[in-house]
């Protein structure tokens, strides 16, 4: 539990919380204990956590919720809980319980948790209130923060809506003790906010490898997210810049399969080659900075034409055709149609065959 408020920077400027996405949406940094916002008409919550989470955080949540009536389900493990059967059975649980409309889900996890009870948030009687802790750092810095919520439907997240929480709650102390597997997976997610818009970032990476200091990175990384997601909550305009990394790497998530942070290492290499040969953008300096992070930059053994056909039924793409995330320097992303001779290109050089 964190003994005090940690100090944290974006730029030259301390990060006083709540960092604000929307007038009601907040991130705060803390622990699990001070979890719900105040509302006087709130009568009941459920509460659903992953497995994995440490006790400790699910006992705090739980003890602060005195008061009002509580219900602790327990989802699915990763992406088996965004099936549709594992939904249904989260709405089960709402029925049971009677969660009304002025009531709040609480969703407790990692990137997987926090998208599936974000997602039945929005749609159980139409939209109720939900409140996000992530449990790891990829869910921290990406899946908690803008209001996306997904489920899974013979591709990765083509069912969801937009639905801010209306409070993220980030325990950096939580993040520090990770098993240095699950740390790794969400560096990819941090990474990316670094190349799109902070480089500072990217130096810490650079300079200190998996030891980056999370006090200094994590929130960054979300304050990069949330002043993109201010301007462009419906991913109309400039939110698109999230998805560096993600329309490749969503394919090899689902085929090779890999974790989501580790997909999208491999989805940032395919676009950097794509970068490189449009812009001059360094795909090499991008390749060993993952590789020294110990990500992986390569899918071998994955069909390219299976990938092919899953980035055609991506959500990103448009009547130009497939749209990617590319890099004309660090911090200068651009969003344009490639060619699928150019994604056929950037998938052999990560080993699609």
């Amino acid at each position: 539990m964190c003994s005090e408020t940690p100090r944290t920077y974006f730029g030259d400027t301390p990060l006083v919380e709540p960092i604000r996405i929307t007038d009601a949406s907040e991130v705060v940094f803390g622990d699990a204990a001070d979890v719900l916002p105040a509302r006087q008409s709130r009568e009941a919550v459920a509460v659903f956590t992953q497995p994995g989470v440490p006790a400790r955080v699910a006992r705090e949540i739980v003890a602060g919720l005195e008061g009002v009536r509580t219900v602790v389900g327990e989802l699915a493990d990763r992406e088996a809980s965004k099936e549709l059967d594992a939904v249904g059975e989260m709405y089960d649980v709402l029925a049971d319980f009677n969660l009304g409309r002025h009531d709040t889900i609480i969703g407790v996890g990692g990137g997987a948790a926090t998208d599936v009870a974000g997602f039945v948030a929005a749609t159980w009687l139409r939209g109720v209130e939900s409140v996000l802790v992530p449990t790891t750092t990829l869910a921290a810095v990406d899946a908690a923060i803008g209001g996306k919520t997904g489920i899974n439907r013979r591709g990765k997240n083509l069912v969801g809506a937009f639905w801010n929480p209306s409070r993220v709650v980030v325990d950096l102390n939580l993040l520090s003790q990770l098993p240095e597997e699950i740390l790794r997976e969400g560096t990819s997610e941090i990474l990316k906010a670094g190349l799109l818009a902070d480089p500072a970032i990217v130096d810490e990476y650079a300079r200190a490898g998996l030891k980056a200091n999370l006090e200094v990175v994590v929130p960054r990384a979300i304050a990069v997210k949330a002043d993109v997601v201010r301007d462009d909550l419906q991913e109309r305009g400039r939110r698109a810049i999230l998805n560096f990394g993600h329309t490749v790497g969503h394919a090899v998530e689902i085929l090779a399969p890999l974790p989501h942070g580790h997909a999208v290492s491999v989805g940032m290499v395919a676009a950097a080659v794509i970068s490189n040969s449009r812009y001059g953008f360094d795909h090499r300096w991008l390749t060993a900075l993952l590789f020294d992070l110990g990500l992986p930059v390569a899918a071998a053994g994955v069909s390219l034409a299976a990938a092919v056909e899953l980035c055609q039924r991506d959500k990103k793409r448009t009547a130009e055709g497939i749209r990617m995330v590319l890099l004309r320097d660090v911090g200068d992303p651009v969003v344009e149609p490639v060619t699928l001779p150019e994604l056929e290109g950037a998938m052999r050089a990560i080993g699609l065959s």
